[in-house]
């Protein structure tokens, strides 16, 4: 069984209905889901000026390949409205794979750990609620070390 951390977002459409879609769909196409976060509201990153996102981490047991999750997951946030027209533009769905076990991928689609995972407090708070002192396998710092590391100022706050 492969330990996989997911983050979740979106910040067009009715947003947490979104997210209770995806995490619905992942548990009936691609395992167990362990445990969830709070969702959590953000200011956009990457390209602020947009709607703020609501963002949640899951943990999935899984036994599938990386890529096969990938086209998985790529197929969930397709079929909930995902758009691929702007990087970091704004989209119904996204959903990163952050960590699959301890496992370092870098494939052309695919780097895992997330590459900006530690810069990102969007992603650190919610992955920090369940999983604080997992350790970063290239990093070799928790979750929790790199939360308050973390230089990003931009806000999040919970939402449920």
């Amino acid at each position: 069984m492969n330990k996989i951390y997911l983050l979740l977002g979106s910040n067009a459409g009715n947003r947490e209905v979104l997210l209770q879609e995806a995490v619905k769909q992942i548990a009936d196409n691609c395992g167990e889901i362990v445990v969830e976060s709070s969702i959590y509201e953000t200011a956009a990153w990457g390209m602020e000026n947009q709607e703020a996102f609501l963002n949640k981490v899951l943990q999935l047991d899984t036994r599938l390949l990386a890529e096969v999750l990938l086209k998985k997951l790529q197929a969930i946030e397709d079929n909930l409205g995902r758009q691929r027209e702007v990087l970091w533009g704004p989209r119904t769905l996204d959903i990163d794979i952050l960590f699959y076990n301890s496992d370092v991928i870098s494939l052309p689609d695919l780097k895992v750990p997330h590459p900006f995972l530690q810069k990102r407090r969007f992603t650190l708070v919610p992955m920090a609620e369940i999983a604080p002192t997992m350790v970063h396998p290239v990093l070799h710092k928790t979750i929790a070390e790199l939360l308050e590391e973390c230089t990003d100022t931009l806000e999040v706050a919970k939402w449920s």
